[in-house]
């Protein structure tokens, strides 16, 4: 909600409230409940932290991250698309997380980079079993049965670095059953700008000065970024092949004569 002095009040789900300035560089919350930790800098992490960077210019994309080969790798998707599913399936071989859920990103002279979040995933019980079982603790999270599982050291990736690609997910559907291959497609710049502009982390800012921003950013970033559109079976066991095929088409970019 915002407030006439240029504030923005939150209140999440009757658990928790924040209030952040009017220059976004000040987030003040507490819980109105009995919580863990956890829950509260989820939230603070995730949402407060959102009005928090629009208020200073940024504009957070909705994303999970991978750090691969020294660049960072985005995926984009609404929620349930199964964009920490597949960031957990590099994780198990070996790669690192860069950030789950909210993606910042900084430019200069067309060149983005990619900053980290907080060192965990977030994930379903079922998915966690199977992608990640030597992590099958967590905590639950508000209206959800997803759970917020820290990470080791190890699997995450603590700086930022640059962007090498971004990979729009599709929404699951009734026609993955009968999908046998995993498809990428690159998109062309109107087509990016407007997948990007279909995943920011907010939708509650809906100002004028927040969409003229968008849309500048959306636009640069799309002429600066390979940005690709990935179909895949929506089969657990099947996510090795697809994290296979993407690192292939990235290294492919990186090093267009290799086989």
């Amino acid at each position: 909600m915002p407030l006439a002095d240029g504030q923005t009040y939150l209140r999440g789900s009757g658990h928790f409230e924040f209030l952040i300035s009017s220059n976004g560089r000040l987030i003040l919350g507490r819980s109105l409940r009995e919580h863990s930790r956890e829950p509260i800098h989820t939230y603070l992490l995730g949402q407060a932290l959102s009005f928090a960077l629009i208020k200073q210019g940024f504009e957070p994309l909705h994303a999970t991250v991978v750090s691969i080969d020294g660049g960072a790798v985005a995926f984009l998707g609404e929620s349930g698309y199964g964009k920490s599913s597949l960031g957990a399936t590099f994780v198990q071989a070996g790669h690192q997380i860069l950030t789950d859920d909210l993606l910042v990103l900084s430019e200069r002279d067309g060149r983005f980079t990619a900053h980290p979040g907080p060192p965990r995933i977030k994930l379903y019980p079922e998915v966690a079993g199977i992608v990640l079982p030597s992590h099958l603790g967590g905590t639950p999270i508000g209206g959800t049965t997803k759970l917020v599982i820290p990470l080791d050291e190890h699997q995450v990736s603590a700086s930022a670095v640059p962007l090498q690609a971004v990979y729009v997910l599709g929404p699951p559907g009734p026609r993955d059953g009968a999908r046998k291959n995993v498809t990428i497609r690159r998109l062309s710049k109107r087509q990016a700008c407007f997948a990007l502009l279909q995943n920011p982390f907010n939708t509650a800012v809906t100002d004028s000065k927040r969409l003229s921003g968008q849309f500048a950013f959306a636009t640069t970033l799309a002429a600066s970024v390979p940005v690709k559109c990935i179909r895949y079976p929506r089969n657990m066991r099947l996510l090795p092949a697809v994290r296979e095929a993407i690192l292939s088409d990235v290294r492919r970019d990186r090093d267009p004569v290799r086989p």
